[in-house]
């Protein structure tokens, strides 16, 4: 049984919190007050926008603004705010402002829910996400509100900045631009300091983790007295936000096709469209504008994502520093990958390569089911599979006109990418006999 009284986990119960507040958003959703039109939406419209809302994606069937009514935008935001945030600390944080007393049962879920390193101190944890949340999604707030009161009006721009602010901290990508154009997205700003700069350094503290903000505010500049994984998280997002932008700006947004954008809109462009696959979901340029090279790289940002504890997805940069260590250090001849003066774990390089396995068997095999399904070609199907596992909610245009079975198949893989896979697997297999005698050894050639 995957749920018993022995054997509740903390791994089943974020699963199991996710799919009811994912069932819950859902049924809010088809009501006739969420729509603006007569009705309300269909059971699998009203699942898939819950579902991308609560995993923060940001991919969508039906345009935010033009469909959902005020109410159905604030269930939408609502259900950003507790997915990006997590089921558990949304729990845990309620459960401390009614007063009631949390045991280690509690602290113990809590700790898996935002990957701490250890139990201790966990509720003041809670209280630093909550103040950091709100405190950068109030500045956020108050930037965009800039811009958007005197183009909409105070009561509309400032719903529109919070709307905004909240779903780029939670690298959610929700947006509601489409009263200008449907699914236009950020495609209006290009040029826009305010609008671009704000939402991307929004989604840039969303997805680089609480435990590093902890160590940010603990010991300020003092790199050195920062964490190993606060070190990797910063030094592999400044890495995979450097190397893109380069390279957008000088292989894509150099083409012909972009003559229109000025210098100063390919240096926003290129900085926006490096930080918004990890993993947000807007995008200020046409994305099936962009060559297949640059399609190519967005799709390898989105299944990198953000960092473990963040509001981001994907199966996040550690994990990928894990790796490109791992190898370096084969490459020169070391007995285990080092860096900043400390040894990595052998189960760090276990884990990693399963979480890399799963991310990339699924990302392929829904893709190719997609395109075996649906009349698209297999870079537009792989770009919407990544989109989902990696929760980030871009898309070249194919999400609103897929089948039930294409659109299932994101859904699964959205709940996959939010809740992470070794969630899932322990949750499946907890209470399981572990390993108690070794086999012998035996070499294996790889080369």
């Amino acid at each position: 049984m995957l749920w018993r009284k022995k054997q509740i986990t903390p791994a089943r119960i974020i699963i199991v919190g996710f799919a009811l507040l994912i069932l819950t958003g859902t049924l809010l959703l088809m009501l006739p007050i969420s729509t603006k039109g007569p009705g309300g939406a269909s059971f699998l419209d009203a699942l898939f926008t819950a579902t991308s809302a609560t995993c923060v994606t940001g991919l969508i069937v039906q345009d935010t603004a033009l469909y959902w009514t005020t109410f159905g935008q604030f269930i939408i935001i609502l259900l950003i705010q507790i997915g990006g945030m997590g089921v558990v600390t949304v729990a845990v944080a309620v459960a401390v402002f009614s007063g009631k007393k949390i045991g280690l049962k509690q602290r113990w879920v809590m700790q898996e829910s935002i990957s701490a390193p250890q139990v201790g101190g966990i509720i003041r944890m809670t209280g630093f996400i909550l103040k950091s949340l709100f405190l950068m999604e109030g500045i956020g707030a108050a930037l965009l509100a800039v811009r958007f009161i005197p183009e909409f009006g105070v009561a509309r721009g400032l719903w529109y900045s919070v709307f905004h602010s909240i779903s780029a901290f939670c690298n959610a990508g929700f947006d509601l631009m489409g009263i200008k154009s449907p699914f236009s997205s950020l495609t209006d700003y290009t040029g826009d300091p305010i609008v671009s700069l704000t939402i991307a350094f929004l989604i840039i503290f969303g997805g680089i983790g609480f435990m590093t903000w902890k160590d940010v505010r603990q010991h300020k500049y003092h790199l050195r007295a920062f964490s190993l994984q606060s070190k990797l998280i910063l030094a592999t997002t400044a890495g995979l936000i450097l190397i893109p932008t380069l390279l957008f700006y000088f292989f894509e947004f150099g083409r012909p096709v972009w003559d229109s954008l000025s210098s100063g809109e390919r240096i926003l462009a290129s900085f926006f469209q490096a930080v918004t696959p990890r993993t947000a979901g807007f995008n200020s340029v046409d994305l099936t504008s962009l060559s297949e090279p640059s399609q190519a790289i967005t799709i390898l940002l989105m299944l990198v994502g953000g960092a473990p504890g963040s509001t981001a997805g994907g199966f996040k940069v550690t994990t990928l520093a894990v790796l490109v260590l791992t190898a370096s250090a084969i490459l020169r001849r070391q007995s285990a990958p080092e860096c900043f003066g400390r040894r990595l774990m052998p189960e760090a390089l276990m884990n990693a390569a399963t979480i890399v396995l799963l991310y990339f068997t699924l990302f392929f095999t829904g893709g190719a089911a997609i395109c075996a399904m649906e009349d698209i070609t297999l870079m537009e199907a792989l770009f919407e599979t990544a989109s989902a596992v990696g929760t980030v909610g871009l898309t070249l245009g194919a999400t609103p006109t897929l089948g039930t079975i294409s659109k299932l198949i994101l859904i699964f893989l959205m709940y996959f990418g939010r809740v992470g896979g070794l969630t899932l697997i322990y949750a499946m297999l907890s209470g399981k006999n572990r390993q108690t005698s070794m086999y012998p050894q035996e070499k294996v050639t790889v080369s």
